[in-house]
């Protein structure tokens, strides 16, 4: 067998607990490998709290071991294990009833990309009062490296949002899609749920469409798109104008 075959065989028998054990001690591998499942299991705890309080030690384990058995590590850093775990619970049988689930997940995701990002000081208010009124409509927006914006079709936010400390959450009030944007704009990450059409002023700006361009729709429908924009500047949405 070549060193690469060997290789092969030896990472597909450490994630998957029904394949045959390398030609190796068969006890000292099964240590071997229990040990990489409880650690992988361990960093999709860390990454996913609320998902894990929400359905509990035990469902989320078996999730997250069946999650491992088809998902190795693509890299030596754990913080990158696990980002497309959401898209994983959306497909998952047994949550398929927990139907907020995958959009919880999500925001946690987006959370900790948030957190690892690159760092940057937010634009200020003050920058956006220096320029003149007339290069308003003209003015694009450079997103600051942390923000993430989600279109969420449960109201993961809310549900996020109760389940942080250790009180006992409450249900949200109105049970309706939420639109949410993630940021750290001073190494504190933060979660907005965006108004109405909030989104779509984002999504624009994110584009690179200028600002008269993406305010247009808000315009049309009667809104001040001068308070949704303060409303994300003052969130940390952008790192700066251009």
């Amino acid at each position: 067998m070549s060193f690469e075959t060997t290789i092969a065989a030896f990472a597909a028998a450490l994630t998957g607990p029904g394949a045959p054990p390398p030609a190796l001690d068969p006890r000292g591998f099964a240590v071997y490998r229990n040990n990489v499942a409880v650690g992988l299991t361990k960093a999709l705890e860390a990454r996913y709290p609320v998902t894990r309080r929400l359905v509990g030690d035990g469902f989320f384990r078996a999730m997250a071991g069946a999650y491992i058995a088809g998902h190795k590590p693509q890299n030596a850093v754990l913080i990158h294990y696990g980002a497309d775990f959401p898209a994983f619970v959306a497909g998952f049988a047994p949550a398929a009833g927990l139907v907020y689930l995958p959009d919880v997940a999500t925001l946690e995701n987006a959370w900790l990309e948030a957190y690892h990002a690159a760092e940057a000081e937010p634009l200020a208010l003050a920058a956006l009062a220096e320029v003149a009124p007339e290069r308003l409509e003209s003015l694009r927006f450079v997103m600051h490296p942390a923000a993430r914006l989600l279109r969420l079709a449960e109201p993961a936010a809310s549900i996020w949002a109760a389940h942080q400390g250790e009180g006992e959450p409450a249900a949200p009030e109105v049970w309706a899609p939420e639109d949410a944007l993630v940021t750290r704009p001073h190494a504190d990450v933060r979660v907005r749920i965006l108004p109405p059409r909030g989104f779509d002023l984002l999504a624009a700006l994110a584009k690179g469409a200028p600002l008269g361009e993406a305010a247009a729709p808000l315009m049309a429908a009667g809104e001040d798109p001068g308070a949704h924009l303060v409303g994300l500047i003052e969130a940390g949405a952008f790192a700066a104008l251009a």
